[in-house]
């Protein structure tokens, strides 16, 4: 990959489509997270505003250190970035005390953890509109377009994705030429949901690399049948991942009601 070009060409995208939109700039969730860190920087890199915003929900403190030091570098690089803490644990927890109880916790405990990404997303909102900012996302392209590992409405609710055609060692490669602090790039990816140190290989049972090379095994036509051993697993794990998450990738559906019942009866 020509790294420097590809940084160049997404910053000028960026820029274009803001200006264009006639918006000041972005703002941006910034995790602790590579992909928070590398398109948080692309945007600083534009030299339009940049608000990051904070939004621990009962974070993981190495997620929420990591995810300040990696602002305070960005200040310190760029004159254009902003910050905003915004504590939104006391939210979630009184939300979560007005929802009735159910019998099953394990489904719930699901529920609740799209429901931290799904605050997050209206807090960007917020902030987007007070600001005439756009939200930027933070997908790659593995994640949103073959596993489909993000929240609905969640992280997945933004106005532009600035990585979501880039796969996640691609987004390492961009981390490293852009200067991104080693401590972001070492660290296991999570999606930060849980408030623990689980990763999202321990969620989803396969690593990054490995469900890229099932993507493309995909791409080109192979079947679970040309497969065995641990190639044979993952390439299960990503199809059922993909197959299962459909309803995240495809367009909203909708129900066309045939011309003819749109007519008045004679």
């Amino acid at each position: 990959m020509q790294t420097e070009k590809v940084i160049d060409h997404i910053v000028g995208w960026l820029k274009d489509y803001a200006v264009n939109a006639k918006q000041k700039g972005f703002v941006i969730g910034v995790s602790g997270g590579i992909d928070s860190a590398v398109t948080s920087t692309l945007c600083a890199k534009t030299g339009l505003d940049l608000l990051c915003l904070e939004m621990p929900i009962h974070q993981a403190e190495n997620q929420s250190d990591r995810a300040s030091r990696h602002i305070d570098w960005l200040q310190k690089n760029f004159s254009n970035v902003k910050r905003q803490p915004v504590n939104l644990t006391p939210v979630f927890d009184s939300l979560v005390n007005s929802f009735p109880t159910v019998e099953n916790e394990e489904e719930r405990f699901m529920s609740l953890a799209n429901t931290r990404a799904r605050l997050r997303m209206t807090t960007l909102y917020y902030f987007a509109a007070l600001n005439r900012y756009l939200v930027a996302g933070t997908g790659n392209k593995v994640e949103d377009f073959g596993v489909g590992f993000y929240t609905k409405y969640g992280d997945g609710g933004v106005d532009l994705s600035p990585i979501a055609d880039l796969m996640k060692t691609e987004v390492y490669e961009i981390a490293k030429k852009l200067g991104v602090n080693e401590e972001i790039i070492k660290a296991a990816p999570t999606d930060g949901l849980w408030g623990d140190d689980r990763t999202d290989e321990d969620q989803i049972g396969a690593s990054y690399p490995e469900l890229e090379w099932a993507m493309e095994m995909k791409d080109q036509g192979k079947t679970t049948d040309d497969f065995t051993g641990r190639d044979k697993e993952v390439f299960d794990i990503f199809t059922r991942f993909n197959s299962m998450n459909q309803h995240k990738m495809n367009p909203i559906p909708v129900c066309i009601v045939p011309e003819m019942l749109k007519q008045p009866l004679n």
